[in-house]
Parts: C-alpha cells; structure tokens; sequence
C-alpha cells in the first residue's frame, strides 16, 4: 500500500472500505493475501523507522497471508532479553490497538524452543510459521536455525504421532467427517486445519519454512511445491487448492455476517451465505455439494499424505518384505502399489479395494491418484457392471472392514461408478438437527455401526453373529435411503423399486432381492411402532408381527433399524429407544416363534400377581392389590411398572392423599409418576408442570382407574442439558403439581413467566419452523392422532388443553422427539368413551393445526 495512503486514512477506515469490497474478489484467497497485506503494511508504518533489538513476527493465519476478516492477528517478538526490549514492546502493542489494529501477541525467546518442544506441542508447531515484519533480522533467522537444527529424527517421529493425536482429538470434538451437516470450517474433518497441519507435516519433513516474499497465500505456494516434489498429481493440485479457495470463502462471507469471528456453519447461516456467494446460479442444495465435494477433497488428501509422511518419518520397511498379491498389486507392510505394467480398469480397481478391506491396508499416494483420475474420466458406457460387481460382492462379504472399504471407496468415487443411483445421495442433506450427516455419510455409517456390533455385547450383537448372510443386510442398509434424493417421503417405496432394479442388473437371484426390498420398503416400520404405538396394545403387536415371514426377516430388520437410528445423531440412540426397540423385538419374536397372538401373548407374559405384589409391603394385602389391579383393568399397566411399584402405588393410593409424586431415575431419564384423582384437562396441566420446571417430556403412559384415581407417568430430562433431572429439583416439582392441581397455582401465569425466562434462547433452541401435520390412524378400540411439528417450549401443554377443550380423553401418549422436530402420538376417545367419528376429523384437525400453528 502507497505511504500516501497509509497517511490518509486509518487502519479502521482501510479495513472497512475493503471488508466492503470483498465481492469484487472473485478468489478468496485473493481477498485474504490483501486483508494480510494491509495489515502488514500498517504495523511497519505504526512502527516507524525505530531499530528494535527484537524481531517482530506475524504467526498464524496472518503469517499465512490467509487472513480471513476476523481473524486473530497473531504476532510473535522474538527476544533475546525482556529487560532491553519490555518498554519497546508495550509501546508498540499500545500503539497497534490506538490505531485499530486489535493483535493478539506472545513473547518467545530462544529457550522456548527445547522448552515448549517437549511440554507443549500446539505451541511448538505455531513455531514452524512465522513471517518477518520488523526489527532486528538477524534474530529472526538465528531463531529459524535453531528450531529447525533441534528436529532431529526422534523428534520428527514424536511430533508425528503428536499430530495423530491432535487430529483424533480435533475429530471427536468438531465431527471425524467431511460431511457432517452443520461443519465447523476450520476443525472439523476437511476444514481449513486438515490442509494445515499436512502444511505442518511438510515443514517438519523438509526443516525449513515455505513462506517466500512474493504476495500470494502459502496454500498456494504449498500447492506448488507438493506439485513440484511429485506428492501428487497435477490434477489432485488442482483440485486442492479449488477445494481451499472455497472453503475459505465461505469463512470469509460468514465472518462478515456475524461482525466476528465464527466457524461454525449452521443451517442458519448456510442459505445466506449461498445468496451471498453464488447468486441465484444455484439452489441451496447445488451449494452445499459443493462444500461437501470441496471438504471430502481436502480430507481424502489429507488422509492420504498423513500415510505417506507416517512411512517417511518411520522406518521404511525393506522391499524383501514385499509381495506379489497377484499380477496387479503388491503389498509392503500396510500399503498396497500397483504393478506399473499393469492397466487400472475399474474391476481392477475394485479388487484393490478387497485386497485393502481384507489385510487392513492403504493404497500408497500415487495409486489413490491414479485411482482417482480413471474414475473421473471413465465413460459410463464402458462400465462393464457384471464384471464390476463380483469384486463388489466380496468386498461386502468381507469378515471385516466393509464400512471403511466403502467409505474410501465413496471418497475416491469409485461407489458411484459402479452404482450411478448412489451418485445423487453424495452431499445431499436435510437441513435439521436430527440429521448430523449428509445422506451418503448417513448410509455408510449405518454399516459401519452395525459392523461395529461385533465388539460389543447385548442382544443386537448376538442377532449379527448368528446371521449368515451379511451381505444381504449390508445390501438393505446400502440402499435404505437411495430413493431420498427423488423424494423423502415415500422414500421407502421408491427405493424398494430402486434395490430390485440395481440387483437384478448385478445377478442377485430373487430370493436375495426379496429379503433386500424387504428392509428397504420396511427400514422405518421398526421404529415408527416402537416410539409411536402402545406396544401392550395386541392390536398393534398383530400388525406388526405379521410383517414377517419367519424370524429372519424380523433380525435382519432390526438390526436395519438400529444402523439407520444410530448413524443419524450421535445423541439419537438413547437407552430409552433402545429399551423399547427391544421390547417390540422380543414381543414379536415370541408371537411367531410360538405362533400366537398378541392377546395371548400379553395374557400369558402376566406377572404382577397379588400375593407377589402385597411382598414389597408390609401396609397392604393380596385383597388391596386385586382391587386395585380389577379397577384398572388394562393389562399394559402391569408390563409398565414393576411389583414393588405397583405395591407403592397401592400404599399411596390407600393413604388417600390429594396428590403424591415418586421419582425413579433410569439411565438416561428420570421417570415422574403422579398419582392423584382425575380432574379437567389434568394431563394438560401436568404437562404444564413439567415446563414450567424446565422438561423435556418424552413418553407418558395414563392409567386411569374405574373410581377415578389416575396414575400417570412421564419420562423426563432437562431441557436445556437434555440429561436427568438432579434430585435437588423434585422437591419443586412436588410443590408446583400440588398447587396446579389444588388450583393455587394459575398455570397460565406460570407459562408467561417460563416464556419470559427462555425468550433470549427460545429463538436459538426452536428456531427452525416446518410443516404441522395432523393424522388420524385407524384402531379397533381407539382413535390414534399423530402430530408431526417443529417442536417449541410448552407444546405438549398447550396441545393437550387444547384436546380437553375439544372433548377428547386421551388415554395414552408418546412423544417422539427428532432434533428439532417432534411427533406426538395420543390414543384418544370422546367424552362418551367411544371412537372419534371420521366425521369430526377435519374440525379436529383444524382447531389443532390451528393452535400449532399459534404456538411456532
């Protein structure tokens, strides 16, 4: 920048007038060497013509000159003694923040180097990047000498396996994939810090540093060298440093729009940034492959050369030790090359693939590009699909490593070569917070959790080891979500049609195409029953058993379920769906095992016998428990609770008090029994209770007696934490449902102030809004109504009043939560204990959707 310039305006108002220009940067990378360079140019000018006895370093991102608007601008003094240079120093920082230059600042003299190499390992690679701005040169380059003179092979090797560990580290903290749906642009699996660190691994293999005084981005200038010294194709370069430049622009879009800087790409953010960067030249959903692409780019290769630098830095293997697996491949150790006489088709490729599932091995770098390439020129027209598949099919067969095979199989582009279907679900995503992946992660990690079952004990992994055909189940989970990018829902349908086409063109024979469309039309059926239906309802258990033709059908699709439930969100599988996948599974099981019904399975499963009960306490009788039992007269309560609480239960109601509440604690929620006798729009009012105390209710069982005595039970956690609620609040909870239920307590009122108290987060926990549907299902006793919502802060409460209102009596509810969405299930009758007539659907469905839509 001209010193004419620099004299004219401040540091603030050069920033501001370029921070407005950035949309005339076509390359971001463009933008962040100039927003570098400015700084650059105005702390040389704050500092004047001063000699310092201490060099003056840019660290980071700024010694980069990748500077993305709110950077942290790292500066570095390098001393020899703080008591000549402390004044100097002060005065400098003081005068780079008078003049708006905001820099984040360390002091390092030389016995840092031994110091942090062995005691801090992230402050040691900050080391390895540093440009010189200012004062004495001399020092910066001793420091230089000396930082790189001190890396000697055993430090290379522990720094090495220090990398290693701070990516694992980085990965469980931000997402280990390039395609999780809310990314954080810099940490998470194929950010801007997995281009970086290989940059680190470089420098540490070449001992010296790569910046050079020419104003381009060190990405660019590592993209040269990595070209030059033969780590990878001209292509692959390419395509790196595009993948970069995008990543890096969208950073520098979402730091302008939030005034700050902020990694995390949200849905919130994503569609304005889309606008921002591409116009109307693309859908939302067109921008985010492109991420999703440019991530997958960036991590692949960072994978690839952390192998490589991991043999490097290692003691390389001796070629004795190599062999031939067969005329294309050989193997040396861990990794596996190709005879360079030999041609790489894409059967060929694929065999690779079952030689790197089968001995747990890599390609070496010059095989993955070259695998790469072939794919990206292959004519489709060519694919000989027959010949394809039969390595295809025994990768899936494979006794291990059948998830990762296929994920480096899908990040290469070998998966869609062979299954063009599966090239729409690569980066394609629905925006919410139940799904964290895009749908082709999704599909992959459903096998990679189920092939993980292996490891672990309990009663899904007893149901893979005794299946004997893998390959189909791994086939259902493959193809289980293929039809989403057509149309979500119907999904199940259309990729049933999808799987059968796929296989017939890969020689499957109809028995196997059967059990694989099975699963696919059926892979939601599972759990659509366990977290939405009474599963001590013999109606429902007679539905859902009949599905299935013979036991293996009902493994295979529950393993099916448990894959795509557990691949969605990490905090999607809770003990609680677990407990009630189980229990469907095993109800089902004994019904066609022993060929009988659900009445006659539940009559036959009856365990809560009076004198087995009148046990747990010394205060009641066999008589008490009969009564009790005969006035309830439905025969899920006694599956619900056990003996010892149904003896409490009996002992309370026997005490005659107005309301009595018992807590139990469960794994992964607290259950909240409440006894009391039945008033108006009572389960409305309790739902009311559990808002105003910060829950989250997740299934409510009602249990109401002939005498009017209702026993109703809830599953909470908390809203804000989503864990248990501590025992410290129950005395609270207590005091609110007495005064509710007595009447002292006007709910109404409470609810204000519970709006009042979450209004600063409301928007943030509930912003996303949604379709509100409302369905009535068909049953022989009951009238079933599901409503599908955005969930919101009191929904249960005001929907249940507004049911009461309606006259409806609502005898069992559950409560299905999906990140951000939620689908509430009542089995309901009217005020005259009948059905509800189809007549009254659509009033019924209106005044609901009517008051949701109030509500969100």
């Amino acid at each position: 920048m001209e010193e004419a310039v620099l004299n004219k305006i401040s540091f603030k108002e050069a920033k501001e007038n370029l921070f407005n220009r950035m949309s005339e940067f076509t390359d971001p990378l463009h933008f962040c060497v100039t927003y570098s360079l400015l700084v650059e140019d105005y702390i040389r000018k704050i500092a004047g013509e001063k000699q310092f006895n201490f060099a003056l370093a840019s660290a980071g991102s700024f010694s980069r000159r990748e500077l993305s608007p709110y950077s942290d601008i790292d500066l570095m003094f390098i001393i020899d003694s703080l008591d000549i240079n402390e004044k100097d120093i002060q005065d400098l920082i003081t005068k780079f923040w008078d003049n708006g230059i905001e820099v984040s600042h360390t002091l390092r003299d030389f016995g840092d180097i031994q110091k942090y190499l062995s005691s801090d390992f992230h402050t040691f690679t900050q080391f390895f990047e540093t440009r010189f701005l200012l004062g004495s040169k001399k020092i910066f380059e001793d420091w230089n000498n000396e930082l790189f003179n001190c890396i000697s092979e055993d430090v290379s090797l522990k720094i090495f396996n220090d990398f290693n560990e701070d990516i694992e580290e980085r990965y469980k903290k931000y997402g280990d994939s390039a395609k999780v749906l809310e990314p954080n642009l810099k940490m998470s699996a194929g950010g801007l810090r997995d281009f970086q660190t290989v940059e680190w691994m470089y420098i540490l293999k070449i001992k010296k540093s790569i910046n050079k005084d020419i104003e381009v981005s060190q990405a660019e200038i590592f993209i040269e060298l990595l070209q030059k010294d033969n780590y990878t194709t001209e292509n692959e370069c390419a395509r790196l440093l595009e993948s970069y430049k995008f990543i890096i622009g969208v950073r520098n879009v979402l730091h302008l729009l939030n005034g700050q800087r902020y990694d995390r790409f949200e849905f919130a953010f994503q569609e304005k940034v889309a606008q921002i960067i591409d116009g109307k030249r693309s859908t939302l959903e067109e921008f985010m492959r492109h991420y999703f692409q440019a991530s997958n780019v960036i991590h692949r290769f960072m994978k690839s050369i952390f192998k490589r630098f991991n043999q490097e830095f290692a003691n390389a293997l001796p070629d004795s030790l190599a062999f031939h697996l067969d005329e294309d491949f050989l193997i040396k150790g861990k990794t596996i090359t190709l005879n360079p006489e030999r041609e790489l088709t894409l059967p060929v490729i694929l065999k690779g693939f079952y030689y790197r599932g089968l001995y747990t091995a890599h390609f070496d770098e010059g095989l993955r590009s070259l695998i790469v390439e072939v794919v990206n020129n292959l004519n489709p027209s060519e694919i000989n699909l027959l010949e394809s598949s039969v390595f295809f099919r025994e990768i899936l067969k494979m006794p291990k490593n059948v998830a990762k095979t296929l994920m480096v199989m899908n990040e290469l582009g070998v998966l869609s070569a062979i299954l063009p279907e599966f090239k729409d679900m690569i980066g394609f995503f629905q925006p919410g917070e139940y799904h964290c992946y895009t749908v082709d992660e999704h599909t992959l990690k459903t096998i990679e959790n189920v092939e993980g079952l292996e490891q672990k004990n309990g009663i899904l992994t007893k149901i893979l080891k005794s299946v004997k055909d893998k390959e189909i189940l791994y086939l259902g989970l493959l193809f289980h979500d293929i039809a989403k990018p057509i149309a979500i829902s119907g999904h199940e349908i259309i990729g049933a049609e999808m799987a059968s086409s796929i296989m017939s063109r890969m020689d499957y024979n109809e028995e196997e195409i059967e059990k694989v469309t099975f699963l696919v039309r059926n892979h939601l059926i599972m759990e659509q029953t366990a977290f939405r239906r009474n599963l001590n309802d013999p109606e429902i258990l007679n539905t859902f058993a009949s599905k299935f033709a013979n036991i293996e059908f009902l493994d295979l699709l529950y393993l099916v379920t448990y894959g795509d439930l557990s691949a969605v969100n990490p905090n999607v599988w809770t003990s609680w769906k677990n407990d009630l996948l189980d229990e469907l599974y095993r109800k089902a099981k004994a019904m066609i095992d022993e060929k009988i019904s659900g009445e006659e399975l539940l009559i036959s499963n009856l365990y809560a016998l009076p004198k087995e009960v009148s046990k747990h306490s010394e205060n009641i009788s066999e008589e008490h428990v009969q009564e009790h039992i005969d006035f309830i007269n439905d025969i899920s309560y006694m599956y619900h609770f056990t003996e010892e609480e149904i003896a409490e239960h009996v002992e309370t109601i026997n005490k005659g008090e107005l309301v009595s509440v018992l807590f139990k604690e469960l794994s992964d929620f607290t259950n909240i029994t409440v006894i009391t006798k039945d008033i108006p729009a009572l389960l409305s009012k309790l739902c009311g209770v559990m808002s105003i105390n910060d829950m989250n209710i997740h299934d409510a069982r009602i249990f109401t007696r002939k005498d009017g005595i209702v026993i109703d039970s809830f599953n909470v956690t908390d809203f804000r934490t989503h864990k248990k609620i501590e025992s410290e609040r129950f005395d609270k909870v207590k005091v609110d449902l007495h005064g509710v239920i007595s009447g002292f307590i006007q709910l109404h009122l409470e609810f204000i102030k519970l709006k009042s108290r979450w209004k600063r987060i409301e928007s943030k926990l509930f912003g996303r809004g949604g379709k509100v549907k409302v369905v009535f299902e068909k049953h022989d006793r009951y009238t079933i109504i599901e409503i599908h919502s955005p969930d919101r802060l009191g929904f249960l409460y005001l929907v249940t009043g507004k049911m009461h209102e309606l006259g409806l009596e609502i005898t069992f509810a559950k409560i299905a939560t999906k990140g951000d969405d939620i689908v509430d299930t009542f089995y309901v009758l009217n005020e005259k204990g009948q059905k509800i007539s189809p007549n009254d659907y659509e009033f019924i469905r209106s005044e609901l959707s009517n008051t949701i839509s109030e509500i969100i």
